[in-house]
């Protein structure tokens, strides 16, 4: 059975732990007010981070994130998907961040790198368990390759309020310009 919002929102031991994990499903009345989504007349925003982003869940079911500092794109192909990334790869946004432009063998490298850094190691295993039991979510077998397709696939044009254009949720950074993630790595 497909997941949705108002079954994690419902739960508040798994609200809970999605909050540790930085993801907040906020009940939103009305689209958001600071971008638009070509083609999508009113898109249903279901929470946000504690960046400012925004996730937004289209008509088509797939996931979509917008940050606060102008990128956006979808990031998983279904509600459900989208919970088992943020479970498995909390550091999601970061492994974007490093992605080398889009290289999934460099995204692959950030996440391994990202994992060993985990401050609250112990914390992010609990939220882990507690939403994966929850509802019986299996692990995704590839959760780095599942959010690379996703936002590879990604044709969704969101819109600043002055009508420019988003940017891509890669960026151009790899963890061999930061030390600490660079040492995580070797």
């Amino acid at each position: 059975m497909p997941l949705f919002p108002e079954a994690v929102s419902a739960n508040s031991e798994v609200a809970e732990q999605l909050a540790a994990l930085d993801v907040s499903l906020d009940a939103v009345d009305g689209p958001p007010d600071w971008f638009s989504i070509d083609g999508i007349e009113a898109p249903r925003q279901v929470g946000s981070d504690g960046a400012g982003g925004t996730f937004v869940l289209l008509p088509s079911s797939h996931v979509l994130y917008a940050s606060s500092e102008g990128r956006a794109g979808i990031i998983a192909t279904t509600f459900e998907d989208f919970i088992q990334i943020v479970v498995a790869c909390p550091y999601w946004l970061d492994i974007l961040k490093f992605s080398a432009g889009g290289d999934l063998e460099e995204m692959r490298r950030a996440a391994v790198a990202l994992e060993a850094t985990l401050d609250d190691e112990d914390d992010v295993n609990d939220a882990r368990d507690t939403i994966r039991d929850a509802f019986d979510l299996p692990a995704l077998e590839d959760p780095v390759g599942a959010l690379y397709e996703a936002v590879a696939a990604s044709d969704a044009i969101v819109r600043a309020t002055d009508g420019s254009p988003f940017t891509t949720l890669f960026n151009r950074f790899t963890i061999d310009r930061n030390p600490m993630l660079r040492n995580a790595a070797a």
